[in-house]
């Protein structure tokens, strides 16, 4: 029960007390108590039945039937009055209130038709009883039917805001799930950069160096020996400035100052002095600036597989060939190694790593080897433009 519901109940009651005191004054002035029943007598009942007023007010939408059965008769003891005092006009007029007050939406309207249909009733005189049918059906009844009309049209609409107000509850709490499974997802996202950043960066540079310090380790001549140790420095500083460019999720180095044909072209030459393997590289079409992402993806593309050719394929011979058509730039490593059977589940991330790479730029990646036949990765991703700087005003 609210603050002012509280108080509203008793302000019901006062009220009617207040109006019925004010008429019986009036009354015993202007009308004194004459007739088979005088006024007296439906007053004193008037009296009693006003009390539950309060009681009813705090429950009418628990007991609906019950307030409408207690107005209506409340409203024929103040008919009875004013039929036996006009002074009591003055408390018919407690219907008004108590119709808007204590009686439902769609039986308002008819609870001040019906105040208003009794007082008129009780005053009019035998002439005036035509006039008053011609009242009741041409004002009274159409009052009563809009008024219905009228009250189910707001209970409709209170119903509807209502369940506009559960289903934008119930869409706060599902764009609140969304924003944490975006969050979730973004946070997995870059936790899988991160990791691809660090296998295709530092992990295999790390390899290389290892690489390189056994190669010094097993040297037997000064010269051989200060030549790998120079190139592990060498994959040692690149790797840490790998480290710094991924974690500012920049582009990887080579392509900082470079485009993507030269970048490959300058990985290929470091690729094979580093490995001892032959590595020929070919560019097919025209060359054009692609958006950051592809050239990113194709380049960290190159970069695994040629790692992985390093790593596991023993191989004599290796081709890189990048083609750009109309439609789609196209990226080959190719290797006569010792293969492996591709439709085997492999635990380690670099073959992921790419695809997911070339799946993130709305391309594909197809892999075809077979123990002792080499290994052939085809990678195909759309020639998306690069978006040229807006010059400064």
């Amino acid at each position: 029960m609210s603050w002012l519901d509280g108080r509203e109940r008793w302000a019901f009651l006062v009220l009617a007390y207040a109006l019925l005191a004010i008429s019986a004054g009036a009354a015993a002035l202007m009308d004194p108590p004459r007739g088979a029943v005088p006024w007296p007598v439906p007053a004193g009942a008037a009296a009693v039945w006003i009390a539950p007023i309060a009681w009813l007010h705090s429950r009418r939408d628990r007991f609906r039937a019950l307030v409408v059965a207690h107005y209506l008769v409340l409203i024929a003891l103040a008919g009875a009055l004013v039929a036996a005092s006009a002074a009591f006009t003055v408390f018919a007029a407690i219907g008004y209130p108590l119709a808007i007050g204590m009686l439902p939406a769609r039986l308002v309207m008819a609870g001040v038709t019906v105040t208003a249909v009794v007082n008129v009733a009780a005053q009019a005189g035998p002439g005036d009883r035509t006039a008053l049918l011609t009242v009741i059906a041409g004002v009274a009844v159409p009052l009563v039917v809009a008024g219905w009309y009228v009250s189910a049209e707001h209970d409709k609409r209170r119903r509807l805001i209502e369940r506009l107000r559960a289903a934008m509850a119930e869409n706060a709490g599902l764009h609140a799930r969304l924003l944490d499974q975006a969050r979730r997802a973004g946070v997995l996202d870059e936790r899988h950069r991160v990791a691809g950043e660090i296998h295709d960066t530092v992990a295999q540079d790390l390899v290389a160096l290892i690489g390189q310090l056994d190669a010094a380790g097993r040297a037997t001549h000064d010269t051989v020996r200060r030549r790998h140790l120079g190139q592990a420095a060498e994959l040692a500083r690149r790797g840490l400035a790998e480290t710094r460019r991924s974690v500012r999720a920049l582009r990887p180095g080579p392509l900082e100052d470079a485009e993507l044909p030269d970048a490959l072209g300058r990985l290929a030459e470091s690729w094979s002095r580093a490995s001892g393997v032959d590595l020929a590289f070919e560019v097919a079409g025209t060359p054009v600036a692609l958006s950051t992402d592809v050239e990113t993806t194709l380049f960290r593309v190159a970069q695994e597989a040629l790692a992985n050719v390093a790593k596991h394929a023993r191989a004599t011979r290796a081709g890189l060939t990048l083609s750009y058509t109309d439609d789609l730039v196209l990226l080959d490593i190719r290797d006569d190694g010792l293969g492996f059977d591709s439709q085997t589940p492999t635990d380690g991330f670099g073959l992921d790593g790419m695809r997911q790479r070339v799946r993130g730029v709305g391309g594909t990646l197809e892999i075809e080897s077979e123990p002792g036949h080499g290994t052939a990765i085809a990678a195909a991703v759309p020639a998306i433009p690069s978006i040229p700087a807006i010059p400064a005003e």
